[in-house]
């Protein structure tokens, strides 16, 4: 029995596990969480003040006071049934890194103790040379250092029997380059929060802080453990290279939205226990449009914790579905002709006076206010939409990108009707002749083009990767299996400078004479007017859009290797260094570094292709090709009608020619690989694999094997169907 049909027995003796949580959440949210209160509890008056001082203002924290404070965290640990820590960081390989220790060691006299101290606490050395570096790190340079990141709270790691602290850090080289994405992560959110402080300032001088807020949704496929474990493509690529679809997809409509499978449920609220109890705000579950697909949405977080929370999450929901013997696909289009899967970003700007520099406000004075950050976002993502396009490039998103439901590989913003007659309203009506009546126009333009505003005063545009939802913009291009904080970086990063150059921009005409709210209105609308090409409000999927985008001059690169030529750029190399987030040697690495990952994905997607096709896919149509050949000649043994013999014939010819092309098509790109593989420059390299390989030989040679699928026996076919994977739970 093929594992397919074993699949399928132990499915139908499947049930719920029993779900997880019964309790408040508030019962259990951060229990496993080393928070604020918790702090409060297990550290002194003077360790307590100095961790806050650590989070609120970036004050370094001594070695000494370090000592308590780990003392403290050991001591919370400790009664939660730990014994061992790690240091938690992201490295570049896009998962999550930790290495164990205990808490035991032993005394020069022999005693066995058990011991948390603050060196530990503070800096540990991983291997540097087993990740990632692009280059920076030779295999004989292994010194690296992860560094304790205390605005980010330790938490407690409840796997099976064992509980392991976590510590949130930094990965970075023996010569100081970031090895991972939280420290470029940090940088981009402090030169934002610099930036901010200092536009926010022209109208109250009271805000002294500016934090970045992320809420993401994430979404995921889940499907039954033994139909995934029967698909090796699943198991090694995340994505079906091959499979015929079913002929219910999602074109009913009928999952969105729908009743959760019970199964299904049960998984969920297990998974959001252990979110809960290690402080993941989850907000909103549902099921999303594609058969098998779900999302599930926190409430908003600063930045940087909120990245972390994603990034957790997607491990906790990857270990929890194992136990209900299911499996979390999280890649960005893991079947073909159904939706794929996005994690939406979110994004806004709050003040620590408590307002949300992104929502409308009630005054001409806050409005003004709002507006000058509203067109801030707009010309940063203009100005460096390439930059922004490199930010959410992978091999898996360049699957799901334009594919009629993902926004486009075209940058543009959405901002709905009602604020694009606002912005035309500023840019009209404000002439370069207003002086004489300043005050009388100001009141006029800001209080009549912007009155109080309501939080829904946009449509959703589900088509644009940059849209504004009322009181926030919502990155939707972002893929479902990247890590957040690649596309944060880069926007906080873009925003802080825009910001910087505004700031500098209305500084000018102050020094010229021009009252401060005249001289914003004037850059605010010259800004409207140097970046309203980006602007659009219709269908991104259309192939109008394309065609109007190329007019406008926005670019449309739809691959990887190409699109992450941004990365490299002067212009690159001057924002990030200028903000003091990346050095050149940095962006040269990381360039390198996503340039090898699309290589490597591209190489492991080919073999299992020419996998599956002799091992699976062929010997199954040779076998029932051999059937209908006998049966053709046993109708030509028995002298039945003629007719018979012709139909069978026909579909004998066209699976031998599927056969044939199948085989015919997986040499020939064996061979193509072969000669992308002696080719040395990584830039090359990767647009020869996508344009040689993945490009010329993936969808052909699906084609002919998923005909096959549709041709074949059904009992003769081995790899689960799309119509088992997807509605079979």
């Amino acid at each position: 029995m093929s594992l397919r049909f074993h699949a399928l027995n132990n499915l139908l003796n499947s049930s719920p596990i029993a779900p997880g949580y019964t309790s408040k959440i508030t019962a259990i949210f951060a229990e496993n969480v080393f928070s604020h209160q918790t702090a409060r509890q297990f550290l002194s008056d003077e360790a307590f003040k100095s961790l806050m001082g650590s989070i609120k203002s970036h004050q370094k924290i001594d070695r000494s006071m370090a000592n308590q404070i780990a003392n403290g965290i050991r001591a919370w640990a400790e009664s939660k049934g730990v014994s061992h820590f790690t240091h938690w960081f992201q490295p570049l390989t896009g998962a999550t890194a930790e290495k164990h220790d205990s808490f035991f060691t032993i005394k020069s006299d022999g005693t066995p103790i058990e011991q948390f101290e603050g060196d530990a606490l503070i800096q540990q050395e991983p291997d540097a040379s087993s990740f990632p570096s692009g280059g920076l790190r030779a295999t004989f340079e292994a010194r690296g250092y992860t560094a304790w990141d205390p605005s980010s709270p330790a938490f407690i790691m409840d796997i099976g029997y064992g509980k392991t602290l976590c510590i949130p850090t930094i990965f970075v080289s023996y010569t100081g380059e970031s090895l991972d994405y939280k420290a470029p992560l940090l940088k981009a959110l402090e030169a934002l929060n610099h930036a901010a402080v200092d536009v926010c300032n022209y109208f109250d001088r009271n805000v002294s802080k500016v934090t970045a807020t992320l809420g993401w949704e994430q979404e995921y496929f889940v499907v039954d453990e033994g139909l995934f474990n029967a698909r090796p493509d699943l198991v090694m690529c995340g994505r079906t290279v091959f499979g015929h679809g079913s002929a219910k997809g999602q074109q009913l409509e009928d999952h969105y939205f729908g009743s959760i499978p019970e199964r299904l449920y049960a998984f969920m609220r297990d998974y959001e226990k252990e979110a809960y109890k290690l402080g993941i705000p989850l907000r909103t579950r549902h099921n999303e449009v594609a058969p098998a697909q779900f999302e599930c949405a926190p409430i908003f977080e600063e930045v940087n914790i909120a990245v972390d929370h994603n990034t957790l999450l997607m491990d906790v929901m990857t270990r929890v579905a194992q136990r209900h013997k299911l499996r979390v696909i999280l890649h960005e289009k893991p079947f073909a002709g159904i939706n794929g899967s996005g994690k939406h970003n979110n994004w806004s700007l709050a003040t620590d006076t408590g307002v949300n520099l992104l929502a409308p406000g009630k005054t001409p004075k806050t409005n003004l206010m709002f507006l000058t950050f509203f067109v801030n976002a707009i010309k940063a993502v203009h100005d460096y939409a390439d930059i922004l396009r490199a930010s959410i490039a992978s091999a898996q998103n360049d699957f799901r990108l334009g594919a009629n439901e993902a926004p486009p590989a075209i940058i543009s913003v959405f901002i709905g009707q009602y604020l694009t007659k606002v912005l035309n309203d500023v840019k009209e009506r404000v002439g370069d002749d207003f002086d004489e009546q300043d005050e009388s126009l100001l009141k006029i333009d800001i209080h009549r083009s912007i009155p109080e505003l309501l939080m829904d005063n946009t449509d959703r545009n589900r088509t644009s990767p940059f849209a504004f939802t009322g009181n926030k913009f919502e990155f939707r291009a972002v893929g479902s299996s990247a890590n957040c904080a690649n596309p944060m970086t880069v926007l906080n990063t873009i925003m802080a400078q825009t910001l910087k150059e505004f700031k500098k921009d209305v500084d000018a005409l102050i020094e010229k004479g021009e009252k401060k709210e005249i001289a914003i209105i004037h850059t605010i609308r010259e800004y409207i007017v140097a970046s309203e090409r980006i602007l659009f409000e219709g269908d991104g999927y259309s192939s109008e859009w394309e065609k109007e985008a190329g007019k406008r001059g926005l670019e449309n690169i739809k691959t990887t290797p190409l699109a992450l030529d941004a990365m490299v750029t002067e212009k690159a190399k001057s924002l990030f260094e200028n903000n003091k987030i990346y050095s050149e040697s940095e962006l040269e690495a990381r360039h390198e570094i996503e340039l090898e990952k699309y290589i490597k994905k591209v190489q492991i997607e080919g073999r299992v292709m020419v996998e599956l096709a002799s091992s699976h896919i062929l010997p199954s149509a040779v076998r029932y090709q051999n059937v209908l050949l006998e049966n053709v000649q046993r109708l030509k043994e028995a002298g039945l009608a003629e007719g018979a013999c012709t139909e069978r014939t026909k579909t004998l010819n066209k699976i031998s020619e599927h056969i044939n092309k199948v085989s015919t098509l997986t040499e020939e790109m064996i061979e193509a690989r072969k000669k992308c593989n002696k080719i040395e420059d990584s830039r090359e390299k990767a647009i020869a694999y996508c344009e040689e390989v993945k490009e010329k030989y993936f969808d052909a040679i699906r084609y002919h094997a998923d005909k096959l699928e549709q041709m074949v026996e059904d009992k003769e076919w081995s790899l689960p169907k799309y119509r088992e994977i997807l509605f079979l739970r």
